[in-house]
């Protein structure tokens, strides 16, 4: 009789704020070759010899902003997460993974493995498609799991950018804030680079060869990260009755110089109140826990960029974290 057992998958973090410790990061991270996919000779020089030199003190410094008592934000919500997920179900083993550093992919499986388990159901918690974030997380569970354990099968949830709990418990976090008074609301995702998303595409010519390439419904779109990120925040709108004038969409934490996503989130933030946009709700679908990129990259940076170009009140939303009405939703995903 096999025995399942359930592993969440987030992105990751640095150990500490140790500059050392941050380099560690940020190179297992840039290496992966869904993050970065230049061939590996190219790869290692830009990583090694363009980012590393500089950017860790950099990013150390940004984490400093946002650490706790308990250590990174990311990890420390995600192992929340997990507890909450504990409690309500008792019937299988429950581990957490990063796919770059600690808790690793590695010490999970095998803690899994150890307690019987021969049916794993992986839970990315990456709501939409990308190579960087989902495939990269996938492959890796995937890769773990044939090494440590072959007689293991691994089953993947998908991307649940659409899912009704999802969206509900996106509702149920904004819904206090959205009560006040505001001008705007902008969804900020993470940004991809634009070459992503042509690799991404299995048609080989629908991502970005229109302004309107995200419309409607398209093979494409089973892999388009853009898409899936319209496809969320049209169904929020829809659920809170927000009209086409009160919301948009960017895209934030680019990387280098070649194109990503536009609009960039900065860009948008610092232009809004020259648009009469003083009072500004900013949250970010793409992330489930809040991390780096929210506390630190938006509620700390572009905020003062807001106010500082002239903006009054710029309110960020918490990312789902242990509401619980995500812990709801993640229930009925694993459910299904």
């Amino acid at each position: 009789m096999s025995k399942k057992g359930i592993l969440l998958v987030n992105l990751g973090s640095p150990d500490s704020t140790s500059v050392g410790d941050v380099r560690k990061y940020l190179r297992q991270f840039l290496m992966d070759p869904k993050v970065l996919d230049a061939a590996f000779p190219i790869r290692f020089f830009v990583v090694n010899c363009l980012i590393l030199p500089r950017r860790p003190a950099e990013s150390a410094r940004a984490y400093r902003k946002i650490w706790t008592d308990r250590g990174s934000p990311l990890i420390a919500l995600s192992r929340d997460l997990q507890a909450a997920l504990r409690e309500r179900i008792d019937d299988c083993p429950i581990e957490l993974a990063m796919r770059y550093q600690n808790p690793s992919i590695e010490d999970a499986v095998e803690k899994l493995h150890q307690q019987g388990v021969d049916d794993l159901v992986v839970l990315p918690l990456f709501p939409h498609y990308a190579m960087s974030s989902y495939e990269s997380a996938a492959e890796r569970v995937r890769a773990v799991a044939a090494k440590l354990a072959p007689e293991m099968r691994c089953r993947l949830i998908p991307p649940f950018f659409n899912d009704p709990g999802y969206i509900e418990a996106l509702v149920e976090v904004a819904a206090p804030f959205m009560e006040r008074e505001f001008d705007h609301l902008l969804f900020s995702f993470h940004g991809l680079p634009e070459r992503h998303m042509r690799i991404a595409d299995p048609t080989g010519t629908h991502c970005l060869s229109r302004e309107d390439c995200c419309s409607g419904e398209h093979p494409a779109h089973e892999t388009c990260y853009r898409a899936q990120c319209f496809k969320t925040v049209a169904a929020f709108a829809e659920a809170t009755g927000l009209s086409e004038g009160q919301y948009s969409v960017s895209f934030q934490s680019r990387l280098g110089r070649e194109p990503w996503l536009k609009p960039y989130s900065d860009h948008v933030i610092a232009g809004f109140p020259d648009q009469g946009v003083k009072n500004l709700l900013v949250m970010s679908p793409a992330f489930v826990s809040d991390c780096l990129e929210t506390l630190e990259e938006l509620g700390i940076r572009a905020k003062a960029g807001f106010i500082a170009a002239g903006g009054e009140k710029f309110t960020l939303i918490p990312c789902l974290n242990t509401h619980p009405k995500w812990v709801d939703a993640i229930e009925d995903l694993l459910k299904k």
